[in-house]
């Protein structure tokens, strides 16, 4: 906890000083990564691959023979004979007799040893450049981690940099109404940050031989600074005669409410569509849809587990977009024995009411306003498919009355037609907006009327409103 009676003076230098040390660990790991980032492009056979396996042939069936010419054609940077050799083992896994040239086989009384030599040595070709690209793909992952990396401990460093410290507005309010209730205080820091959303740090104790709950402490707060206050989670709930830390975080203006319908692919029991609502972040609620490939319980194991790294990332500060950059790069160290899955991540600020969207492969979602629906979508390959993948990041500010819909992709699946996102937005457009459970059960039973489910079917309803 910082020393924040004593140190409140210092406490811009303080944040100062520790941006600018933050932001030069960002530029070194931006650096490392370019560092990294200089090497030769993976691929197919190359012309020397082939040069060195005609030649180990040779060495071993050939001896002193030349009738056939085959090496000397080879070698020749004019001839086209060696790439044929080597785009024929690319598309069959061998050569064959009829790859090679009639006059071999007509001279040759060794053809069928010299083939097989030939297929072992660029088999073992092919086996050292899948070991090569796979390294080069295990290098772009770690370099793509000091990217992320860097991008978090910038964001942290503007973070630091916005907090201004507002100590001097509230502080005597605050310690009155406290005082009163014979709870002492013995440091206090309140921080505002760049979105205008407010946080306390206090020591307190009792000091009148009854303890207070920590939650009864926030509704004294907003008597003296205004607004609603929770404690933080990771904080102690209750107010004892010892001294301890405590931290107090300002809730939103804005708060949300869902509803969530599901129906499991036919003849499936299990879905393999994963969902959350994550309202336990200060300031912000997360929702994520993810959409496991397939059906059944191996797509429910593996979208659920995506949507379990996010949740994770995001409890431990990162970013959404930081979150999401990191559940790529784990998908893809996996190796080719996960099952990818799709990503929809929707975080609300609950202060700004603002809507940031991460999407990696979602159908498209839709927001509800006073003008109609909106539709947010983007086209991307699944999570963990392709390195490199960026995430899509869309904004938008969200009003009171607002709805956001979420749908997996058997939703837009079930209806009729080419351009299925406009038959559910017109749906959407007609739609009765009473509580989100109902409309998410209009959603799912609009597109079961279709006929039975081909795919895992999920919709979540977002409702937006202001508090009173």
């Amino acid at each position: 906890m910082l020393r924040y009676r004593q140190e409140r003076r210092g406490v811009p230098e303080l944040n100062g000083y520790t941006a600018m040390r933050l932001n030069e660990m960002a530029m070194s790991l931006s650096v490392l990564a370019r560092s990294f980032a200089d090497r030769a492009d993976g691929g197919g056979l190359t012309r020397e691959d082939g040069v060195t396996a005609v030649r180990s042939a040779a060495d071993l069936v050939c001896g002193s023979c030349s009738r056939c010419g085959i090496y000397r054609d080879s070698v020749r940077e004019d001839g086209y004979f060696l790439y044929y050799l080597l785009r024929a083992f690319e598309q069959k896994g061998k050569l064959t007799r009829e790859d090679m040239p009639r006059n071999f086989l007509e001279t040759c009384g060794q053809s069928g040893e010299y083939i097989e030599q030939l297929n072992r040595s660029l088999g073992r070709a092919t086996m050292n450049l899948a070991w090569k690209n796979r390294f080069l793909e295990s290098r772009d992952t770690v370099i793509s981690q000091f990217r992320e990396l860097a991008v978090i401990l910038e964001e942290f460093a503007r973070q630091m940099e916005a907090a201004a410290d507002v100590t001097a507005s509230g502080e005597k309010a605050l310690r009155r109404v406290w005082r009163q209730k014979k709870i002492a205080v013995t440091r206090l820091l309140i921080l505002e940050y760049e979105n205008g959303q407010r946080e306390v740090f206090a020591g307190l104790y009792a000091t009148g031989g009854r303890c207070m709950t920590a939650k009864d402490a926030c509704r004294l707060m907003g008597q003296a600074l205004g607004g609603q206050w929770v404690p933080a989670r990771e904080g102690r709930s209750v107010i004892t005669r010892t001294e301890a830390a405590y931290r107090f975080v300002e809730e939103g203006k804005y708060r949300l409410v869902y509803g969530v319908a599901g129906q499991p692919k036919g003849g499936e029991t299990v879905s393999g569509d994963s969902f959350t609502f994550h309202g336990g972040l200060p300031g912000q609620v997360v929702i994520s849809l993810s959409d496991g490939m397939g059906s059944g319980e191996t797509a429910s194991r593996e979208s659920g587990r995506v949507v379990e790294l996010v949740e994770e990332l995001l409890g431990t500060g990162f970013s959404p977009r930081a979150a999401l950059k990191m559940v790529n790069t784990v998908l893809l160290l996996a190796g080719g024995e996960q099952h990818p899955a799709t990503l929809d991540l929707a975080c609300v600020d609950l202060y700004s009411g603002v809507l940031e969207m991460m999407k990696l492969g979602a159908a498209p979602t839709f927001v509800r306003g006073e003008d109609g629906v909106e539709l947010l979508e983007t086209g991307e390959l699944p999570v963990g498919v392709v390195g490199g993948l960026e995430p899509v990041l869309l904004s938008k500010k969200l009003w009171e009355e607002n709805w956001v819909i979420l749908v997996s992709d058997g939703i837009l699946d079930a209806l009729p037609g080419d351009e299925k996102e406009l038959v559910l937005r017109e749906f959407l457009e007609g739609a009765q907006y009473g509580q989100p459970q109902q409309l998410a059960e209009d959603v799912l039973g609009f597109a079961s009327s279709f006929g039975e489910a081909r795919d895992d079917m999920t919709v979540l309803a977002v409702r937006v409103w202001k508090r009173d």
